[in-house]
C-alpha cells in the first residue's frame, strides 16, 4: 500500500466529531469529505495492486466500495460494517427519530393471565417492511403456531391500510363508533408497551448479539421465552 490512512483518517474523524459539537457544519463537512477522499485513494491503491482479489478481502473491499459509492438517499444503504443487515427504521418521534436493527412483532393477550402478560408470538421481520403489510404474515404465523386464529385484534396507527384478505376484526387505535366492550379492550392495547420495554431491557431485545439475520430471528423468539420463564419463575 502506498499509505495506509491509519493516522490522518483517525484525526479527520476526531475533528469532524468536534466540529460538530461546536456546531461548525462547513468544517465538519470538510473533514468528512477528507474522509471519503482517503477511502476513494485505498479503493483505486487495492484495485491497482491487487486485482485478484477473494475470501476477506474481495468481502471487505466490495463493503468498502459500497460505502464510497453510497448516497443520503439511497436504498439499502450498508449502515454498519460488522453488521451488514441493519437496517434504518424511522420512529417518528423528537427525541428519537431513526432506530437501527430491524422489526420485530409481539403478539400477546388483551386482558393478563393470572401470571402477568405472556407473550404469545416474537418475530423479526427483515426488509422494514410497512407494518399494515405485516399483519397477514403474522396472524398466519401465529395461527399455525397455536392452532386459533384470534377472534379481534388490536393495533396502533402504524398498522392503516392492512391487508384487506385478512377476514379478522381489525381495530386500530383512535378508531370511533366502538362498542363498549371493543373500547373497553382497546384501552388495553396499551398494555403491550411496557412488554415490550421488559423485552428490551430483560431479554436483551434492544440489543442483539448474534450474528446475521438468522441471529435476528433467534434473539426475538428467545426474548419472548425468557419473558414467559420470567414470569412462571416469579
Amino acid at each position: 500500500m502506498r499509505q495506509s490512512y491509519v493516522r490522518v483518517a483517525k484525526e479527520s474523524l476526531i475533528m469532524v466529531q468536534r466540529y460538530r459539537h461546536a456546531k461548525q457544519m462547513k468544517r465538519a463537512k470538510k473533514s468528512m469529505r477528507r474522509l471519503h477522499t482517503y477511502l476513494g485513494r485505498m479503493i483505486r491503491d487495492v484495485e491497482r495492486k491487487a486485482p485478484d482479489m477473494d475470501g476477506e478481502l474481495l468481502e471487505a473491499f466490495l463493503k468498502a466500495k459500497q460505502i464510497y459509492n453510497q448516497q443520503t438517499k439511497d436504498k439499502n444503504k450498508l449502515l454498519s460494517w460488522h453488521a451488514p443487515e441493519v437496517e434504518c427504521i424511522s420512529k417518528g418521534k423528537p427525541h428519537k427519530p431513526y432506530e437501527f436493527g430491524c422489526k420485530v412483532s409481539v403478539i400477546s393477550t388483551v386482558n393478563p393471565s393470572k401470571g402477568g402478560h405472556f407473550v404469545l408470538q416474537s418475530a423479526a421481520l427483515h426488509g422494514n417492511p410497512y407494518d399494515g403489510h405485516t399483519l397477514k404474515e403474522v396472524i398466519d404465523c401465529y395461527a399455525e403456531d397455536m392452532g386459533i386464529k384470534p377472534k379481534r385484534i388490536y393495533v396502533d396507527k402504524g398498522y392503516r391500510g392492512h391487508d384487506p384478505s385478512l377476514k379478522l376484526n381489525v381495530f386500530k387505535a383512535g378508531q370511533k363508533r366502538l362498542a363498549p366492550q371493543i373500547k373497553k379492550e382497546m384501552k388495553r392495547r396499551s398494555a403491550i408497551e411496557p412488554l415490550i420495554g421488559h423485552l428490551k431491557n430483560d431479554g436483551h431485545l434492544g440489543r442483539n448479539y448474534l450474528k446475521g439475520k438468522l441471529g435476528d430471528k433467534i434473539n426475538a423468539i428467545l426474548s419472548g421465552v425468557g419473558h414467559n420463564f420470567r414470569l412462571l419463575l416469579r
